[in-house]
């Protein structure tokens, strides 16, 4: 098969700028790490060393994630995007990434294995840093803290804290490693996308599980996720808007008839439970 010099300088141009993002976010979040060390980057450069912690775990769950989406895309002939980053002067120095597919989605089949892959894949790599992080966390006592921002224990989080830290004092304060705050933001990144409502990852597997249900999941949890932002985290409610534009409700397959198979139904399950494990209903709190 012959090659054109206008496609192999278009593949050049289409592999140039998701680099480039990945090392300005790199960037962004290296300074954000380095900021919630509390290094100023401009009057000390050299602080920055202390942000790659953080920064270089952040972007490994995110790189993670989003290849894994890459891949099976590709390996159902799929044409997809290398990942793009996107920088923000933010906490975290990043809003996440992203790829861009560009065929139709034929079957179930393609639906579960595109959809899970990635926070399977991006969960796999945070839970361990979560682990690694809080092992190198400390603990300090009752009025102990340094206050500022508070983060909510999902499940596992709960779980793994207990598994590090034994029994502590309801008013003792774990004050995270970057790696630690680095694994909680990949696990909590996790738990947004496997949101089951509309072209979220979440939203994907639940139209692959159950094609027929869909809407009426989506529509269910939409209104969970409005009553907790009146009742528990306003930015719930944010999401929720954010939804209403990209789309509640998930388009159907091509051929949703085509079955799933144990496999993929089991795979379908691993990914709700691990959004069960990772949702958060207060994420942050502001002391």
């Amino acid at each position: 098969m012959g090659y054109s010099t206008y496609d192999g300088g278009e593949r050049k141009e289409n592999r140039v700028l998701p680099f480039a993002l990945f090392l300005f976010t790199l960037a962004t979040t290296t300074a954000a790490g380095a900021i919630q060390q509390g290094v100023n980057p401009i009057s000390d450069p050299s602080g920055l060393l202390r942000g790659l912690p953080f920064s270089l775990t952040l972007m490994a769950i995110l790189l993670v994630h989003e290849m894994s989406h890459f891949l099976a895309s590709r390996a159902h002939g799929v044409p997809s995007s290398l990942p793009f980053f996107i920088p923000a002067p933010s906490i975290l120095g990043t809003f996440g990434a992203v790829i861009r597919m560009k065929g139709a989605i034929r079957d179930r089949k393609m639906l579960l294995d595109i959809g899970a892959s990635g926070p399977i894949g991006g969960f796999l790599l945070a839970l361990p840093a979560l682990l690694i992080g809080f092992a190198m966390s400390r603990v300090v006592p009752s009025g102990g803290g340094e206050g500022g921002l508070v983060l909510g224990d999902s499940l596992l989080v709960a779980l793994s804290g207990h598994l590090i830290f034994g029994d502590l004092d309801p008013s003792a304060q774990v004050i995270l490693h970057p790696v630690a705050f680095a694994g909680w933001i990949g696990m909590f990144v996790t738990s947004l996308n496997l949101l089951p409502v509309g072209q979220l990852d979440g939203g994907h597997i639940v139209t692959a599980l159950f094609p027929y249900r869909s809407d009426l999941i989506a529509r269910v949890f939409h209104l969970i996720l409005i009553i907790l932002g009146i009742f528990f985290w306003e930015g719930w409610l944010v999401w929720a808007v954010i939804l209403i534009f990209l789309g509640v409700h998930h388009p159907p397959v091509l051929l949703p008839q085509v079955p799933l198979g144990q496999g993929r139904k089991k795979t379908g399950l691993l990914a709700i439970l691990i959004f069960l494990m990772t949702f958060v209903p207060v994420p942050f709190t502001i002391l």
